[in-house]
């Protein structure tokens, strides 16, 4: 057993208030993520609220493959569990709950996929198209938290030794014994837990602190078999369900946090447990915890708003503890317009990026197209950086499988000027061959991801989120086989960067004839450094481009997206003749690049839109960086609107906005107008920063000046000083664009 993390530099007299805990939990927050950048270097992803393990403590895995790794059932559940019997509690008797953890298993344990399953026939084109292929990845869907809040880990114990007697085919037992060894594990650990901050409140002298850590372990006790009755216990059970599941994978999404704790406040309310401060503190500390993704707002099953006082009051406890939040408010047409216009003051009050706006119409009607009904489909909630979800019915792959389409026109172009001496070049014919990799690159990617279902409880089976699934447990087989619904994403990345290539094609060479498609194909190949090579890329780079409101480019990125929207849903029919075992498969299409974007990037030779080799793509469905001066938000967004592929995942709008926008009730009013146009016009998701210019400046160049900057990087917030400097540049390339700027440092050049 590892030795306890408890921080308390606290003398016996200290008196403390919530606010005065809030403001002492928030800094040494800071002071937290400043370790694990020290430790660790840049960190292009979510903040999620580990923890710099401490030095003692060191967990050896224990392999069941040649490689040192280990896989399957078997393989997890025994480190799982002896890293659950090893993992040291760290405490902070300041804040509510204890559930913080140090890694996830996933990424210390060696290679990701299983080397006894391989998939080598499908890695050509994998490698070819640059593609993120999602075999042997965490799922990134979202649990059912409620299952658990009913049942408890003693309930869910009960369930799975149930459905073992029912289940009694030898086909099962594995995942039985794995999961209730997996769950007994999990009731020992808090056993040990609670037992464990008894001790530290018998050493505790300060009264305040001594009281907290013995509510801490009498709450801890009930939560390692007992149901959550209360607000704090029912958000004690979150964290620690946040801890096992990012202990294991990184975990899923949280919900819709506003309905999720209602019963339980309004339980406490009506029994004088609580006040209005204490939810508050309780909700901040959540947000301390981890950096879920939650939904607030939106419709409910009779359409009306779901807002409540409650969703008020996790507004409030974000903007008190103020640190890199992941809230979306869902807008509908029966939106509550007075929290719409609170959820718009924090946005400007704290200028921290959240929270950010889901547009449900578009959300809603293109998962109908899918076959499912109107209720199902509000169902679906806003669940990560571009994803929806169903909580505890689907399995998605959400945001873990891209195309990287700009490599898919860079071979497309090559391979045509390979043959230039047999056909002459064209854009008809680039598209031609455009079409033939695309085609290809799709279908290679649907079948790895049948693959990866055919084959991933072998690999990594899902052991903690199984247990709030409809369907695993019943069943006795893992979600990747036992799911309700299989709606498996596949994102494009690039639309951007060749829809402006094709247009610059199109305009400089066909339209105009200002050079040649040989004389272009020189100038990629030596990376414009070719005499006039920077004249010839200024002349290519200010072409029509995507996002400029009815231009060549924004022509082409139809033409794009209905192309490859139109190849993704062909997969469906195909995977249902082909895989008996997945009958009711969906593939839903995307534009999303999250933090690929520089990776993708790095694998691009120089593109006809002035791209220079190596240097990044366009950031999901945005245009390329800097091409706009004049802030023509409403032109971008009607844009991207084109765009959405129109099935229910994503192709999310990033706005950088000046906040010289005023945050008065005029410019609230303005916001809130933009918002909801921008999401009526047919987009899915809209993310805004609002950031200074100067104040971004400074932090990229001693990123210690502000620790507590956040900016959302791409479907996620983080901290600007936790971020590598390759992905800073990026952002700042982005807020001097708005400032009609160009930087002296492109991103990644």
């Amino acid at each position: 057993m590892g030795k306890i993390q408890f921080i308390n530099e606290f003398p016996e007299t200290e008196q403390f208030s919530y606010d005065k805990r809030i403001r002492l939990l928030k800094k040494r927050k800071l002071e937290q993520t400043q370790e694990k950048i020290d430790m660790e270097g840049g960190l292009d992803e979510d903040d999620y609220g580990r923890v710099v393990p401490p030095d003692d403590f060191h967990f050896e895995f224990i392999p069941n493959n040649a490689n040192g790794s280990y896989y399957g059932y078997e393989g997890w559940r025994t480190n799982y569990c002896k890293l659950l019997e090893e993992h040291p509690l760290y405490c902070d008797p300041l804040d509510a709950f204890v559930g913080r953890g140090f890694f996830f298993m996933t990424r210390q344990k060696g290679a990701i996929w299983n080397p006894d399953i391989p998939y080598d026939d499908l890695k050509e084109a994998f490698e070819q198209y640059n593609i993120v292929c999602g075999i042997g990845s965490d799922g990134h869907f979202t649990p059912d938290l409620r299952m658990g809040f009913e049942m408890g880990w003693g309930g869910i114990l009960e369930k799975l030794k149930k459905y073992q007697k029912i289940n009694s085919k030898p086909e099962c037992q594995e995942f039985y014994e794995s999961e209730i060894m997996v769950v007994e594990g999990i009731i020992r650990f808090l056993i040990r837990i609670s037992q464990e901050l008894g001790e530290l409140s018998k050493e505790e002298r300060n009264p305040y602190l001594k009281k907290n850590l013995e509510e801490m372990a009498e709450v801890n006790h009930k939560m390692a078999a007992g149901r959550p009755e209360t607000l704090r216990e029912c958000i004690q059970w979150m964290c620690w369900f946040s801890f096992f599941s990012r202990l294991y994978n990184r975990g899923p999404s949280g919900g819709q946090l506003d309905e999720l704790l209602r019963p339980f406040y309004e339980h406490d309310i009506a029994e004088g447990i609580i006040d209005d401060e204490t939810a508050k503190f309780y909700i901040a500390c959540l947000f301390l915890n981890d950096t879920r993704y939650y939904q607030l707002a939106g419709p409910g099953e009779d359409g009306q708003d779901m807002a409540s006082h409650i969703s008020y009051l996790i507004l409030e406890a974000a903007d008190w503890i103020n640190i890199a939040c992941n809230l979306t408010v869902r807008v509908h047409d029966n939106m509550n317009e007075d929290f719409f216009k609170t959820s718009v003051r924090y946005l400007f009050k704290n200028k921290n990026a959240w929270p950010r706006y889901s547009g449900d119409n578009s959300l809603v009607n293109g998962f109908m197209r899918c076959g499912y009904d109107r209720n199902l489909a509000r169902k679906r909630l806003a669940a990560g950086c571009s994803w929806m979800s169903i909580p505890g019915m689907e399995y998605t792959l959400n945001d873990l499988v891209k195309i990287n389409v700009a490599k898919v026109f860079e071979v497309a172009y090559f391979e045509m000027m390979d043959e230039a001496g047999q056909k002459e070049p064209s854009t008809k014919v680039l598209w031609k061959h455009f079409e033939k990799h695309l085609t290809r690159a799709v279908e290679t990617t649907a079948r790895g991801i049948l693959f990866h279902l055919h084959h991933q409880d072998q690999n990594e089976p899902e052991l903690i989120c199984n247990l709030l699934s409809q369907g695993p447990v019943e069943k006795g087989a893992d979600v990747t086989k036992s799911a309700r619904y299989f709606n498996m994403c596949m994102d494009g990345a690039g639309i951007g960067t060749v829809a402006d290539s094709f247009a610059a094609c199109e305009q400089r060479i066909e339209q105009e004839g200002k050079i040649t498609w040989k004389a272009l194909t020189k100038q990629l190949e030596l990376d414009w450094k070719d005499i006039d090579g920077e004249y010839i890329r200024q002349m290519m780079l200010h072409s029509q481009r995507y996002c400029g409101g009815n231009t060549l480019g924004d022509k082409w990125a139809r033409k794009i997206n209905e192309l490859y929207t139109s190849l993704v849903r062909q997969q469906v029919d195909k995977a249902r003749k082909e895989d008996p075992d997945y009958p009711e498969i969906q593939f839903i299409p995307g534009w999303f690049s999250w933090s690929n974007t520089l990776e993708f990037g790095s694998h691009v030779r120089a593109t006809p839109n002035g791209r220079f080799n190596g240097e990044a793509i366009n950031h999901g469905a945005n245009p390329t960086i800097g091409f706009r001066r004049d802030g023509a938000v409403t032109a971008m967004a009607n844009s991207i609107a084109s765009v959405q592929p129109g099935y229910g995942n994503c192709a999310p709008v990033q706005l950088e906005l000046d906040p010289g926008i005023a945050g008065t009730e005029e410019g609230v009013e303005k916001m809130v107008a933009m918002i909801r146009t921008i999401l009526e016009d047919g987009n899915t998701l809209l993310n805004i920063n609002i950031i200074d210019k100067n104040k971004v400046l400074e932090a990229h160049k001693d990123p210690s000046k502000y620790p507590d900057l956040v900016v959302r990087v791409t479907g996620f917030t983080a901290y600007f000083a936790m971020l590598s400097p390759e992905f800073r540049q990026l952002v700042v390339d982005r807020i001097l664009a708005v400032n009609g700027e160009d930087n002296a440092e492109p991103a990644n050049r």
